[in-house]
C-alpha cells in the first residue's frame, strides 16, 4: 500500500507548516500555488502554479491525489461541489465550508443551533445600517463583508450613517452586528474526523493589534472553568452539526457580564492555534493531517503549564536572520517558525513560541523575541 497524497489548495504559511506536520508521517503533499514563491512553494516538491478560481485547473491538480484540503476559505463552493460529484473527497465539504466563507450563512445557521452571537442582521445600505443602529444600543455598529476579508479587512467600525456608506461600494451583502463590549477574545480549537471522532485543544486568549492577531495565552489566563468548557462544548457541537472535517477555529468574545459569543469561524489551521506546534502533544496541523485522512486523532494537551505564541510582524529590518544569534543565546529555549515571505510593514513572516511555569517569564520571553527579530528591540 504507497502513502496516500494530500492536496492542499493555497500555498500560504499555514499549507506550509501542514506539510510539515505529515513529513514525519511519510504524507505526500501536493500543492496548488498562486506562485512558486509562495511560502509553501519553497517547501513542497511536487507544486502546481495556477488560479483556484479556474474549475479546470481544479480538476487537473486533483488527479492523484487521495484527498484534497485548504490553507483558506475562499475555493468557490460550486467548484467544491464539482470535486465531490467527481467523486474526490474534499475535507472540509463544500457544505461545511460555506459557514466559513459567508458570514450571513454562518449567522444564520449558529441562530438555526442555538449558538450565542452578538445581534446581527444583514443590510441594504446606510439607513438601513441606521435602523439596525436604533434597534439596539446605537453606534457605534461593525459592518462586514458576508465573503472575503480577514486580518481586519472587509470590517468597518462605523459611528454614523454617513460612515456606512464605504463598505456598501464593492456591491456585496453587507452584515451588520453590534458592537460588543468584550472583556477579551477567546478561541476553541477543534479537530473533527470523518467518522465523528473529535478532540479540543485548551481554550487560548488572543490578542489583536490593528485587527491582526499579534499574541496568544494557551490556556486563557483566569477562565472560569465553566467558562471554558462550555466554549469547548460550543466549538464541539459547531463542528458536529456544521459536517466540519479537519480543523475548526471559534473565535469568540468573552463579554463583561460573563457570556462567550461566537465572532468568527475558521475550518483550517488557524493563527490562534500554532502555539500547539510547541506546547500541546500534538499540534493542529498534525491533528488537521490525520482528520482529512480520517486517521485516529492524536493528544490535544498541553505540554508545559503556559505556552505564548507571538506573530514576527515585518518592519523597516529585513535582515531577520542576522537577529537569530541574539534570540537563541539568549533564550535557548525559544521555538522561532518562519514562513519564507519577503519582508514587509505589518505583514506576518513568522511566530515565536515560548513556554514554561511562569506566564509572566514566558511573556516577556516571546515579546522579546518577537521585537528583536522586528527590530523594534534591539538590546
Amino acid at each position: 500500500m504507497t502513502f496516500p497524497v494530500v492536496g492542499m489548495v493555497g500555498g500560504g504559511q499555514l499549507a506550509r507548516m501542514t506539510h510539515e506536520a505529515g513529513i514525519p508521517l511519510g504524507i505526500r503533499f501536493k500543492l496548488l500555488s498562486d506562485t512558486p514563491q509562495d511560502s509553501a512553494a519553497q517547501v513542497v516538491s511536487d507544486v502546481v502554479v495556477g488560479d483556484y478560481r479556474d474549475l479546470d485547473t481544479l480538476r487537473e491538480f486533483a488527479r492523484g491525489c487521495d484527498v484534497i484540503t485548504f490553507d483558506h476559505e475562499h475555493v468557490p463552493t460550486e467548484h467544491l461541489r464539482a470535486l465531490e460529484a467527481d467523486g474526490i473527497p474534499v475535507r472540509p465539504g463544500p457544505d461545511a465550508l460555506v459557514h466559513a466563507q459567508d458570514k450571513g450563512v454562518m449567522r444564520a445557521k449558529l441562530d438555526a443551533i442555538g449558538v450565542p452571537c452578538p445581534r446581527h442582521r444583514i443590510v441594504s445600505g446606510p439607513q438601513d445600517v441606521a435602523a439596525f443602529a436604533a434597534e439596539g444600543d446605537g453606534f457605534p455598529v461593525v459592518l462586514k463583508t458576508v465573503r472575503g476579508g480577514y486580518d481586519g479587512k472587509g470590517v468597518w467600525v462605523v459611528g454614523s450613517v454617513e460612515e456606512a456608506a464605504d463598505p456598501f461600494k464593492a456591491g456585496v451583502p453587507v452584515l451588520a452586528e453590534e458592537k460588543v463590549d468584550f472583556l477579551r477574545e477567546l478561541a476553541a480549537n477543534v479537530v473533527r474526523s470523518p467518522h465523528g471522532q473529535a478532540v479540543a485543544y485548551p481554550v487560548v486568549e488572543s490578542r489583536q493589534v490593528d485587527g491582526v492577531c499579534d499574541t496568544v495565552i494557551a490556556p486563557a489566563p483566569d477562565l472560569d472553568e465553566g467558562l471554558a468548557v462550555r466554549a469547548s462544548e460550543m466549538a464541539l457541537n459547531i463542528a458536529k452539526e456544521l459536517g466540519v472535517v479537519g480543523h475548526l477555529a471559534v473565535e469568540l468574545f468573552q463579554t463583561r457580564d460573563g457570556r462567550i459569543l461566537v465572532n468568527e469561524l475558521a475550518m483550517r489551521p488557524h493563527n490562534s492555534g500554532h502555539w500547539s506546534m510547541d506546547g500541546a502533544v500534538t499540534s493542529q496541523f498534525a491533528n488537521h493531517v490525520r482528520a482529512v485522512l480520517d486517521l485516529p486523532l492524536g493528544d490535544p494537551r498541553p505540554r508545559a503549564e503556559w505556552t505564548v505564541m507571538v506573530n514576527v510582524l515585518g518592519g523597516d529590518y529585513p535582515d531577520m536572520y542576522s537577529a537569530y544569534l541574539h534570540c537563541m543565546a539568549r533564550d535557548p529555549q525559544l521555538k522561532i517558525h518562519m514562513y519564507g515571505k519577503d519582508v514587509k510593514p505589518g505583514r506576518k513572516v513568522g511566530h515565536v513560541n515560548t513556554y514554561g511555569d511562569d506566564l509572566d517569564d514566558v511573556l516577556e520571553r516571546a515579546r522579546h523575541a518577537a521585537g528583536y527579530l522586528r527590530g523594534t528591540i534591539t538590546e
